[in-house]
């Protein structure tokens, strides 16, 4: 979905919207499953990237921009451990316990008429 809103910066607001958002890119180069025994299952995904483009465009009291984007996100870790619990009648369901992510660089090329 679209992104717009108004943010307070400097002497006014900065009314933003940000549209046409594409996931271009997703890189896992490592990334392991394992069992944790009477827990569930364990997710590691190490040094991810991603690469999203867009559309932006800003409007100020004093001028108005627009352009594309490129966001480059990189060094992604991101730990998630699963659960894994059988119901009454055998059936298995699974749910997230716990999830952490942390990304080391983000990079982002703005492109515009000014």
């Amino acid at each position: 979905p679209d992104l717009n809103g108004y943010e307070k910066f400097g002497l006014g607001n900065v009314k933003y919207n940000i549209s046409g958002i594409h996931v271009a890119a997703v890189e896992f180069p490592s990334a392991s499953i394992s069992l944790i025994p009477g827990t569930g299952i364990k997710l590691v995904i190490g040094n991810a990237s991603l690469t999203i483009n867009m559309n932006w465009n800003i409007r100020t009291w004093m001028f108005k921009d627009s352009g594309r984007s490129t966001v480059y996100i990189s060094k992604v870790f991101v730990t998630a451990i699963f659960s894994t619990p059988q119901d009454n009648t055998g059936h298995t369901s699974i749910s997230l316990t716990s999830c952490r992510t942390t990304s080391g660089d983000i990079d982002i090329k703005l492109t515009g008429k000014s």
